[in-house]
């Protein structure tokens, strides 16, 4: 019996300890912060297994894969994570997008260390999960080898690499073009004040803007235009087995994407809001039903049509005895008609 009663007095005991911890977990996760890092953190995963694995299959099989899926790919994961994450966080999944918002004033400087955290760690994730999906095609590929340059290269799965035909700084100019060209593009298709993506196509307008960027723009340097899509991924292969190679080849191209990205967006941005978004005419607020106060009466004047009769839903009366004021709902158009009628 006593063993039994202790038994289960240990037993609620964890359960309510469990349940404790479980609010605990659940009230966190509802700090605005948190759920901003982790809206970043999944639309990146998304975005980005979608994409890497696109380019998995255009490295590893010409069979399965060619570069119009993979921009299709990409621009379609960015659609999806906006679904997932554009009214918790905005869905940057980017931290050149994110730079941009920041340095122009429409995000809190405090936020940009967590929203990049999210997207790098999101970014990284899909790395690796790519890698283990794929890892017997690759060593089937390469022969066992992982290369980074070559007819078995394999590091391009994973971060860009800059061909032979360009030089260090042309990558450089083609990258701060592309990012530009994108943010320009983003806050033409979210402002509000111009001629906006249709309420529910943001997201598919926004995927098709990256898809018509890799397909018109994307060859010279693969279009990474986003740190947090290139850097976390090139950090897993070190990782996992290419060597420092991943970060001197190309000139030691590594550091391009990580700046000339945040460098293009915050031109682009600037570009728009100087040349577009400052010509747009702004109408000054109209004050529809304009509140007077005269010797302690509220009155309230509504515009109506010659041709209305229907009185305004609150009439106002002068003050109480203890010189409050009231207010009392005026009748509607059928409590009218009945008093009539009676």
């Amino acid at each position: 019996m006593i063993h039994a009663s202790k038994h289960r007095r240990s037993t609620r005991s964890s359960k309510m300890v469990s349940w404790s911890g479980i609010t605990r977990i659940q009230q966190i996760l509802q700090k605005k912060l948190v759920r901003e890092f982790l809206a970043e953190f999944m639309s990146t995963y998304v975005m980005m297994v979608f994409g890497l694995g696109s380019v998995a299959h255009m490295v590893l099989s010409k069979k399965h894969g060619s570069y119009l899926a993979v921009n299709l790919a990409f621009g379609f994961g960015v659609t999806m994570g906006v679904h997932m994450a554009g009214n918790i966080s905005g869905a940057h999944m980017n931290a050149a997008v994110t730079f941009a918002n920041c340095a122009l004033g429409r995000l809190p400087w405090r936020k940009f260390p967590v929203y990049v955290l999210g997207q790098c760690l999101g970014s990284f994730l899909a790395a690796a999960t790519i890698h283990t999906l794929f890892y017997t095609a690759i060593l089937h590929f390469s022969g066992g080898q992982l290369m980074v340059t070559g007819p078995v290269a394999t590091a391009g799965i994973f971060a860009t690499y800059l061909p032979d035909y360009m030089t260090l700084w042309r990558g450089f100019l083609n990258e701060v073009w592309l990012t530009g060209m994108l943010q320009l593009c983003l806050f033409a298709i979210t402002d509000q004040e111009n001629n906006p993506a249709l309420p529910g196509t943001q997201a598919l307008v926004i995927g098709i803007l990256v898809v018509t960027i890799g397909m018109s723009l994307g060859m010279n340097t693969g279009y990474a235009i986003n740190p947090s899509r290139d850097l976390p991924p090139r950090i897993f292969t070190f990782i996992a087995g290419w060597g420092k190679q991943v970060f001197s080849d190309g000139e030691n191209w590594w550091w391009v994407p990580v700046v000339a990205p945040p460098l293009g967006a915050y031109l682009g941005g600037i570009i728009y809001v100087v040349f577009i978004g400052s010509t747009i005419p702004r109408e000054p607020p109209k004050l529809e039903d304009p509140v007077t106060y005269e010797d302690h009466r509220i009155t309230v004047s509504t515009k109506m049509e010659p041709h209305a009769s229907v009185a305004s839903p609150l009439t106002p009366v002068s003050v109480s005895p203890d010189n409050r004021p009231s207010v009392r709902l005026a009748p509607t158009l059928q409590e009218s008609m009945a008093q009539e009628h009676f």
